[in-house]
């Protein structure tokens, strides 16, 4: 079972947390509002309103027991970049911080984030893909360049298997997955012809992503 620390209980800290227990992880959650605490300790492992600017506060909430902290402070970047500086220097194994700004992000991996994350510029791509682009359903950003994408079986692949189609030397993309209803299928023989209503799960560079979807 893993350990978390959760600093900063707004709208994304408070939402972390209880999905992180709900996974089954241990949960630490703190804020500088007892009423925010107060909301998500039934959640959680434990729960503590304190200041994490305090060194002292820091260290006696033992970061370095914790697999991963969290710092989801979404105004006060200055505070973001102070606390990740502490947690570091209290000896935290990793280390991941919140924002929506790309210059942001520069400075809070400067100040030790190990990884930085952009919720709501995900959600907001996530948002897009699914509601204007015909045939798609979800998009995860892997890197920069490359993503995962849920998208229905192109039309005139229906009927086809991926040794017909030949999907990665003709797209450049990987099937890694079909859906059926709820359930995710490992794509295993490329002689398997696809049907109609399946989703696809396919990876690859967003340019060549995009090509997929003029065939949707």
């Amino acid at each position: 079972m893993r350990s978390m620390l959760v600093i900063g209980l707004g709208r994304f800290g408070s939402n972390l947390a209880m999905k992180l227990s709900e996974l089954g992880s241990e949960v630490f959650a703190v804020d500088k509002d007892p009423k925010l605490v107060g909301a998500v300790a039934p959640f959680v492992t434990g729960a503590q309103a304190g200041d994490c600017l305090k060194e002292e506060f820091l260290r006696e909430l033992g970061v370095s027991d914790f697999d991963v902290c969290f710092v989801c402070i979404g105004v006060d970047f200055q505070s973001s970049m102070e606390i990740i500086s502490l947690l570091k220097e209290a000896g935290a194994r990793m280390v991941v911080a919140k924002t929506d700004r790309d210059m942001h992000a520069k400075f809070l991996t400067k100040s030790g984030a190990d990884e930085v994350i952009f919720p709501e510029r995900d959600m907001a791509q996530r948002t897009a893909v699914r509601y204007g682009a015909k045939g798609a359903f979800d998009c995860i950003e892997l890197t920069p360049e490359y993503d995962i994408m849920d998208v229905e079986v192109p039309k005139n692949w229906i009927g086809k298997s991926l040794a017909d189609i030949n999907v990665r030397n003709q797209y450049n993309l990987s099937v890694i997955g079909c859906k059926r209803g709820d359930k995710i299928i490992p794509v295993t023989n490329a002689q398997e012809a696809f049907e109609p209503g399946e989703h696809l799960l396919i990876a690859g560079e967003k340019r060549s992503l995009l090509k997929i979807l003029k065939h949707l």
